[in-house]
C-alpha cells in the first residue's frame, strides 16, 4: 500500500490521459449551448440508472433503481435561461412504512436549480443551485459519460460528487487562447459536523438546504481542449463552521467567512482518439483544524486525504459505426486514503487506505442507452476494531480483500 504523498505528486507529474471538445447529449446540453433559438421554449431531458451487484465474499446481492433525474430548462430569452433538475434516487421515499410493507429509503432532492445569464458567445453567469467545475464527475456524470456500473470511487469519497451548492459562478473563455476556458464561483461552505474518517466531506455538503449561511466557498478551474487532450485543474477553498458565531464559541471553534477552512485541488487529463480513450486524475484534500472539529462533533475528521485513478478504454465497434454504437473495453486503477493523516485526537482506520482495479464492458446500441458489466477488485487495509460500535455477532463483517461483480442498464436523453 502506498502511504507518501510522494506517490500523488509523481502520478501528478505523469498523467496522461479521454474527451474532447463539448458533445450534446441531452436537451439539457442543447439548451445550455444555444442550439435551442426559440424564445419562450420548454425542454424536458434525464437519465436513469438500474444495477445488480453481487458481493463475492458476504455472498449478497442487491438490486436497485439507483436514480432517476428530471431536466426542466426554459430559454426566456436569447439573455437569460432556466436549468433545472430533479432527482430520486433508491426508487421512492417514505417516512414510514409504505402500504407494501417496505420502509423507504430513497432520497427527493434538487440537484440543480439556476438561473443562465449570457453577456456574450465567451461569458456568462449562474445564480441558483449548480455544480462546480470539480473534476470529471461533478459536472459531467451522464451514465452514457463514463465506464463502469458505478461512478468512480474516487469522485464520490474524495471529491464527493455530485457537489452542488447555492451562490453564483462566472464561466468564460479567453478568445486570445483558442481552447483555454475558466470558471470561478462563490458558494455557501461546507458544514463540518458532517465531516467523518470513513465519508470524507460528503456528509458535509449543504446541498441547498436552508442551513447556516454564515460560511463561503470558493472555486475556480481552468479547462484548456488542445487536439484530442483535454486537461483541467480546479481548486475550492471554503470555510466549514456553518455555525452563528455565539454556538461556534459554545463548541471553541472560529467562526467567520472562512474559519477552519476545507482546501481542495485536483488535476485531470483525458486523451481521445479513433475509438481509444484514456483519462487520469489526481486530487487532495486537506482540512485545517480538524482536531477542533473533532472536538466539536466527535466525528473523526481526518487532516489529508489525497488519491488518484487512471482508466484506459477502447471501442470495439469503432471502425465500424464512427461512435453511433459502441462496445467500449475498458481498465482502471484507483487508488485513494481517506486517512492519510489525522490529527492527534482522531482514530486512523487502516480500511480507508484503499484500492481498486476495475475491469468490464459497456455497450452502446444507440446513443443514450448504455448496457454495462464490469467486476471490481476491492483491497484495502485492516478494519480498526477500536471504531466497532456494534460487536459480533450484529457487525456486518468486513473483508479487506473483496471482489463484486456489477451489472446495469442506463440512459440519457
Amino acid at each position: 500500500m502506498f502511504r507518501s504523498k510522494a506517490f500523488l505528486l509523481a502520478l501528478l507529474s505523469l498523467l496522461t490521459a479521454n474527451t474532447v471538445y463539448s458533445q450534446v447529449f441531452t436537451a439539457e446540453d442543447s439548451l445550455a449551448t444555444g442550439l435551442i433559438s426559440r424564445n419562450q421554449s420548454t425542454v424536458i431531458s434525464g437519465y436513469g440508472e438500474a444495477s445488480y451487484r453481487l458481493d463475492t465474499k458476504r455472498k449478497s446481492a442487491e438490486t436497485k433503481l439507483d436514480r432517476v433525474v428530471l431536466f426542466i430548462g426554459h430559454r426566456f430569452n436569447k439573455k437569460i435561461s432556466l436549468f433545472s433538475e430533479v432527482e430520486i434516487e433508491d426508487a421512492f421515499v417514505s417516512g414510514g412504512i409504505s402500504d407494501e410493507g417496505i420502509a423507504g429509503k430513497g432520497g427527493l432532492a434538487m440537484e440543480q436549480a439556476f438561473l443562465k445569464f449570457d453577456f456574450n458567445p465567451s461569458t456568462y453567469i449562474v445564480a441558483g443551485l449548480f455544480i462546480p467545475r470539480l473534476g470529471f464527475i461533478n459536472e459531467n456524470h451522464l451514465p452514457s459519460t463514463f465506464n463502469g456500473v458505478n461512478r468512480p470511487y474516487l469522485e464520490e469519497q474524495l471529491i464527493p460528487s455530485t457537489w452542488r451548492e447555492v451562490g453564483v459562478g462566472v464561466y468564460g473563455s479567453f478568445r486570445n487562447i483558442p481552447g483555454l476556458n475558466y470558471s470561478a464561483s462563490l458558494t455557501n461552505g461546507l458544514n463540518s459536523a458532517g465531516f467523518s474518517s470513513n465519508g470524507g466531506l460528503r456528509g458535509g455538503r449543504q446541498l441547498g438546504q436552508a442551513q447556516a449561511g454564515t460560511n463561503l466557498g470558493l472555486t475556480a478551474a481552468l479547462l484548456y481542449y488542445i487536439g484530442d487532450f483535454r486537461l483541467q485543474a480546479s481548486a475550492y477553498y471554503g470555510g466549514s463552521t456553518a455555525l452563528e458565531k455565539r454556538v461556534a464559541d459554545s463548541l471553541q471553534l472560529n467562526s467567520g467567512v472562512f474559519s477552519n477552512p476545507v482546501k481542495l485541488g485536483e488535476f485531470n487529463i483525458q486523451y481521445s482518439n479513433k475509438g481509444f480513450n484514456a483519462r487520469a486524475i489526481a486530487a487532495i484534500v486537506h482540512v485545517s483544524n480538524a482536531s477542533d472539529i473533532n472536538r466539536a462533533f466527535a466525528n473523526n475528521t481526518p487532516e489529508t486525504m489525497y488519491g488518484a485513478y487512471g482508466e484506459l478504454g477502447y471501442n470495439l465497434l469503432y471502425s465500424k459505426f464512427n461512435n453511433e454504437k459502441a462496445l467500449i473495453v475498458f481498465g482502471r486503477y484507483e487508488f485513494f486514503d481517506l486517512d492519510a493523516e489525522v490529527p492527534f485526537n482522531g482514530i486512523a482506520n487502516e480500511a480507508n487506505r484503499k484500492n481498486y482495479i476495475i475491469g468490464g464492458l459497456t455497450y452502446k446500441p444507440i446513443r443514450g442507452v448504455a448496457i454495462k458489466a464490469d467486476y471490481v477488485r476491492r483491497i484495502t487495509g485492516d478494519f480498526n476494531q477500536a471504531l466497532v460500535v456494534t460487536p459480533f455477532p450484529q457487525q456486518v463483517p468486513y473483508f479487506k480483500n473483496n471482489g463484486l461483480v456489477n451489472l446495469g442498464v442506463s440512459y440519457n436523453f
